[in-house]
């Protein structure tokens, strides 16, 4: 099947497509290519690509056949292991999307309190960067767990937020937002952890679909918890 260069998240990739230049999706999510000759194959939301204005379909031959991964030696070093989450802790898994960059841009939130139970939240911001969406989200996330939580984790694939709120990394854009989101991180006692975007993580691909009915639909919905 041919290809078609696509934008995924700010980023353009290439995306099996038909000759009518159709996306082919499989379960709702497309092959991709972030590098013509890698190899490596991987596969993106259908609603999380957009195909490039004037783009054509691309010979299947575009890009080198997929090759499955190299098996990990013995002496592979172990990828490194998230921190244990706290007894009691609530979760937020937080993502932000953005329709071009700037363009409609949405947080899409999932929190989890201690017993398991789990809520839903999406906040469309109208035209704005994806790392103003992803700043949102954590801050929409501290703003709508219960004053009354103990330990707070964050797990969030953009490694900007984290460095903007727990590095000192500094920021030409956005000042407002990350003092007033570092503020409350702070005030939480929250800790922000990384997790890998579009690696298989339920969690964090259900805020990306959440972020991206927050663009389609062009409204917010808040996570409703009974206090």
């Amino acid at each position: 099947m041919p290809w078609i260069e696509a934008m995924l998240r700010g980023q353009k990739v290439l995306a099996r497509t038909g000759a009518d230049g159709a996306l082919v999706d499989e379960g709702g999510r497309v092959e991709i290519r972030y590098k013509p000759n890698d190899g490596r194959a991987y596969r993106a939301a259908r609603a999380n690509l957009v195909v490039v204005a004037g783009a054509h379909p691309l010979p299947d031959d575009t890009c080198g056949p997929a090759v499955a991964p190299p098996e990990k030696s013995a002496a592979a070093k172990p990828a490194p292991r998230a921190h244990a989450i706290p007894a009691g802790a609530w979760q937020a898994f937080t993502d932000g999307a953005c329709s071009g960059n700037p363009g409609p841009a949405g947080s899409g939130i999932v929190l989890v309190a201690p017993g398991g139970k789990m809520h839903e939240g999406f906040d469309y911001l109208g035209e704005a960067t994806n790392n103003v969406a992803e700043l949102t989200a954590i801050l929409r996330a501290l703003e709508w767990i219960p004053p009354s939580a103990g330990a707070i984790v964050v797990h969030t694939d953009s490694k900007y937020a984290i460095g903007v709120l727990t590095k000192g990394w500094k920021a030409k854009a956005n000042p407002e937002l990350i003092a007033k989101t570092r503020r409350l991180v702070e005030q939480r006692g929250a800790r922000l952890e990384y997790v890998p975007g579009h690696s298989g993580v339920p969690l964090n691909e259900r805020a990306d679909e959440l972020a991206r009915e927050a663009i389609t639909s062009r409204r917010t919905r808040a996570a409703q918890i009974a206090s």
